[in-house]
């Protein structure tokens, strides 16, 4: 499967969905890409320099959806550059049942800070953990993914 690059509304979602949050809505979309990597890791990349809104997290979990396809598989989040994420999104990010562990990779203190906040709200279902590494990321995701 190729890359998706989702702007904010996502002809997979009902408009209703998408008006649901009370968030501000006037800045334009930021641009989240979501691909299936070979190995079968969903990567989610969040645009560094934005605050990720509701909308836009709504649109990556469609896509995140549909690439898993009924069933679970290992998700990449990178956060890197990521200036904050409002509490719908990141509700959002940690309420899907289609991800079997997630990684979340950054690179500054920022990005962790980021990650953790994420991390926060998640499922003690699925595992997940910050990491500086890429291969790291990818590695404690195969593993993670196997046992589940």
């Amino acid at each position: 499967m190729s890359a998706q690059t989702l702007p904010a509304r996502d002809s997979r979602l009902p408009d209703d969905a998408l008006d649901a949050s009370s968030e501000d809505t006037t800045a334009p979309a930021a641009q989240i890409t979501v691909d299936l990597a070979d190995d079968g890791i969903v990567e989610v990349t969040l645009p560094p320099n934005t605050v990720v809104r509701s909308r836009e997290a709504q649109a990556a979990a469609a896509a995140v959806r549909a690439f898993a396809d009924g069933r679970r598989l290992p998700l990449l989040l990178t956060v890197t550059g990521v200036l904050s994420v409002t509490n719908d999104a990141r509700l959002t990010y940690t309420n899907s049942v289609v991800v079997s562990a997630c990684a979340l990779l950054g690179e500054s203190p920022v990005d962790r800070v980021i990650a953790h906040y994420l991390l926060r709200a998640r499922s003690d279902s699925v595992p997940a953990r910050f990491f500086t590494s890429e291969a790291e990321a990818r590695e404690w995701l195969r593993e993670h993914h196997r046992e589940s």
